[in-house]
């Protein structure tokens, strides 16, 4: 298939930012959740980066009936009904199998998160929405490191970033990542709690909460029940609790993790701290994963995600629904807009 050099004849509101959409792994549900975004959404101001070949296949898997047109740039990108734009950074075998590890899809997929970050660090879109990565075709195809944040992380410069997940009904943030349970004990220190304090007030204020209301859970059942079910709240986190407060944080805990989250989505709290990968993500992702959103708090650009994987039961069977997708695109909309009002802010005050 050769780019496509579409006429401007429809650019779409310029007010309104343009997205990337990184296609996720071909063998899974990214592609076929995006043609469904696009099935709803036909005047989005945004493309996919990936594999031209497998968003024909994933168009015709929903019935879609739209056309696929290559871009040689971003700058090329025009809003035409019934037609998705693709950026291609890769070139897959249209035979790839579904719901089947491939280190094709998993290099191709991390090719496209890297071409969506230089874009969005080089200010030629206002951001991106990833789709859901294989861990698995990741290793395969020999890239280290196991998910989207530690990726962005290193492109961005190797700052430090932070996990966000969030629907309509709960928000937080992580301590630690994708590490093992028992390595991920080792990570909660007054430091790294600290810094997931700082993570969750950026990325409730993200979602335009002006003076967060911070919770933090314990790591022990009943928050170690003053020390008798360990000491990490006592020695660690309950101190990181107060160094918040006197940066200034609305912060408060460490609370029972076996009720915080409750009294989180009963309005008591606007974010939760959560010390470890699944202690956070299981209560959100209870709520309904079609409403969850996957933010990533620190970066200079841009960056929201579904809240959930590839879903490799159900790839190719033309099933999936969109919904966690079209959520982490109303946010990054939201979130782009507020980053270029700040970016611009910022250019005035150094004239």
């Amino acid at each position: 298939m050769q780019p496509v050099r579409e006429k401007n004849r429809n650019p779409g509101n310029k007010d309104q930012p343009l997205l990337a959409f990184t296609m996720g792994d071909a063998a899974g549900i990214g592609p076929e959740i995006i043609a469904r975004f696009f099935l709803a959404r036909p005047s989005a101001r945004a493309f996919v980066i990936g594999d031209a070949g497998a968003m024909a296949r994933a168009i015709r898997l929903v019935g879609g009936g739209m056309a696929v047109a290559e871009m040689a740039v971003p700058e090329a990108f025009s809003v035409v009904q019934g037609r998705i734009s693709v950026l291609p950074v890769s070139r897959l075998p249209i035979d790839l199998a579904y719901g089947v590890v491939d280190a094709r899809a998993g290099e191709a997929a991390h090719d496209a998160i890297l071409a969506a970050t230089d874009l969005a660090l080089a200010g030629r879109i206002d951001g991106m929405v990833t789709a859901p990565i294989h861990k698995e075709a990741l290793a395969a195809a020999g890239i280290r490191h196991p998910g989207h944040t530690e990726i962005l992380a290193e492109r961005c410069g190797g700052g430090e970033v932070g996990m966000m997940l969030a629907d309509s009904q709960l928000r937080v943030v992580l301590v630690s990542i994708h590490v093992p349970l028992s390595k991920a004990i080792g990570l909660v220190t007054r430091e790294s709690v600290l810094r997931a304090i700082r993570f969750a007030d950026l990325g409730a204020r993200a979602f335009g909460v002006g003076r967060p209301r911070i919770a933090v859970a314990g790591l022990n059942p009943h928050a170690g029940e003053g020390g008798l079910f360990g000491r990490e709240e006592i020695d660690i986190i309950a101190p990181a609790v107060s160094a918040g407060q006197a940066e200034g944080y609305l912060v408060s805990g460490p609370y029972a993790p076996d009720t915080v989250f409750m009294r989180a989505r009963r309005g008591e709290f606007d974010i939760v701290v959560a010390q470890y990968h699944d202690q956070g993500l299981i209560p959100v992702k209870y709520l309904g994963i079609d409403g969850g959103v996957n933010v990533t708090v620190g970066l200079p650009i841009v960056r929201t995600s579904v809240d959930h994987g590839t879903a490799f039961d159900i790839a190719g069977k033309g099933v999936a629904e969109a919904g966690s997708l079209m959520t982490a695109f109303d946010l990054a909309v939201t979130m782009a807009k507020h980053h270029r009002a700040a970016r611009g802010a910022a250019d005035k005050g150094r004239l």
